[in-house]
Parts: structure tokens; C-alpha cells; sequence
């Protein structure tokens, strides 16, 4: 097998002062101007783009290639800023790796000065809706005065009132979602230099019985993470027993704040 390719994890705009272990995974380094890209050689039997679409719908192969494409990012992070380069990113030769970093540059410092510093962090805001439903006439207003009809009303009108409420309780716990996950991303951002909304993901891809009400990452200064991870403890205390969670985690790569665009 010949390993002719050219695999790239990320750059850096300086050398790192300590190289990360790269014995397990013949990582290599490639000093193009000022700038260190990080890669390794791999076979064109596995990364070509024909082999490499066929490779991708083995779920086996593609968790367990991109899950070390991250590891090793994030190994590389811990020593110099970065800009991640997508999984499965190839050159055919080093010429070409060489050409490709000449001529974007000037994107690539712009990049690094803006996330220089800084770390991206990404917050999933989940709600368990049945114990929010639990708790919903202390929440809403509506559903209190529509429960007091209801504990007033015949057998037959009361029929009637818990189908009104039932629905409501929807409506209500929509609007309380919203509501929290709103307040929630304005605190967080108040603490972050930028942030990106991803889609919410469905149960199904998340594995989780509650209901994903926010999903968003932040790109944070380094010297302001203390405080970030403070606010989200005190936001998940907070409101924890109305059914919400938040999911914290970091530092990621920051592929939600770079873009490398070409020279007009």
C-alpha cells in the first residue's frame, strides 16, 4: 500500500512550542511561509475520491476516521491556535498543499486574528416536557386561570376546558422554550466574542428522551472561559427543576467561526 497522499488536519500560524505526540498517527508537519500545516500520508486506496465516497457510507469506517480527525485537531490545539481543515481534506502533492496556502494567506491571518485566543464551546439546551407540564400552571398564567375553570366547571364543561388545556400546555411550554433558551443564549453571549445557531437535532440523533430547545456554539476569549463555565452551572442549577438542561462542552475546533475565502 502507498501512502502518496496528503491528509491535512489543520494550520497554524507559527510552530508549536511543544509538538504534540504524533508517533500513533504519522502525523507531520509542513512549514509553508509563516504558516504549519499539520498532516499526514495516506493510501490513495482509502482517500481517493472515488474510494473515498464508497469509505463514508461504512458508518464503522467514517465514526471511527472522523472521530480521530478530531482527536487529533484537539491534540494539536493544546499547543498553538488552529484552523481546522474539513475531514477528508486531501492534496495530491505537497506543490499543490503549497499552492493552495500561498494563495489564500491572506484569508488565513485574518482567521487567525480573529480566533486567536479564543476557543469555540457548544451549548445544547434540552427540555424534558413532561416534568415542564408538571409545573406549567406556576409557569403560565393562562393555564393557572384556565385550571381554576376547570375545578369550577360541571363534569361536562370540565370535559371540554381539559381538552382546551391540553393543547394550551403546548402552546405554553413552546412559548417557555423559546422564552428560556432566548434568555439563556443572550447571557452566554454577553460572554463570547461570536456565536453561530446550529439546527436543533431531532431525538432520534441525539439519543435523548427530552426535546433539544437550542443548539449554538460560542467562540470565547480563553481568559473569559472560567467565567462562561460559571454562568452555564448557574443557569443549569437555576432552572433545572423545570425540566431544562444544558449540555456544555468545549474547547472544539473552531470550524463554526473560520472561513477561508479566496483573494478577490
Amino acid at each position: 500500500m502507498i501512502n502518496d497522499l496528503i491528509y491535512v488536519y489543520c494550520v497554524s500560524d507559527s510552530p508549536p512550542r511543544l509538538a504534540p505526540d504524533s508517533s500513533s498517527i504519522g502525523l507531520n508537519t509542513l512549514m509553508i511561509g509563516d504558516f504549519c500545516v499539520f498532516f499526514k500520508y495516506v493510501a490513495e486506496s482509502e482517500f481517493c475520491e472515488e474510494n473515498f465516497k464508497k469509505n463514508i457510507a461504512d458508518i464503522h469506517w467514517l465514526e471511527t476516521t472522523a472521530r480521530e480527525h478530531f482527536r487529533v485537531i484537539s491534540m494539536i490545539m493544546e499547543y498553538c491556535d488552529v484552523i481546522p481543515f474539513k475531514f477528508g481534506t486531501i492534496y495530491n502533492s505537497p506543490d499543490s498543499l503549497r499552492k493552495f496556502i500561498t494563495d489564500y494567506s491572506e484569508s488565513l491571518i485574518e482567521n487567525f486574528h480573529f480566533i486567536g485566543g479564543k476557543e469555540e464551546w457548544a451549548i445544547k439546551i434540552y427540555c424534558d416536557r413532561n416534568k415542564m407540564s408538571k409545573q406549567i400552571d406556576e409557569l403560565s398564567e393562562d393555564s393557572a386561570i384556565l385550571e381554576k375553570q376547570i375545578m369550577a366547571s360541571s363534569p361536562g364543561k370540565a370535559f371540554l376546558l381539559k381538552r382546551k388545556k391540553s393543547d394550551l400546555v403546548e402552546s405554553e411550554m413552546d412559548r417557555l422554550c423559546n422564552i428560556y433558551g432566548q434568555v439563556y443564549y443572550d447571557d452566554l453571549k454577553n460572554l463570547s466574542e461570536s456565536t453561530c445557531l446550529n439546527n436543533l437535532l431531532p431525538k432520534e440523533f441525539t439519543g435523548r428522551d427530552d426535546t433539544m430547545i437550542l443548539n449554538a456554539t460560542f467562540l470565547v476569549r480563553k481568559c473569559n472561559v472560567t467565567d462562561f463555565i460559571r454562568t452555564v452551572d448557574a443557569l443549569r442549577d437555576k432552572d433545572e427543576n423545570l425540566g431544562l438542561f444544558i449540555d456544555a462542552t468545549g474547547p472544539w475546533p473552531p470550524f463554526n467561526f473560520t472561513s477561508i475565502k479566496e483573494k478577490q
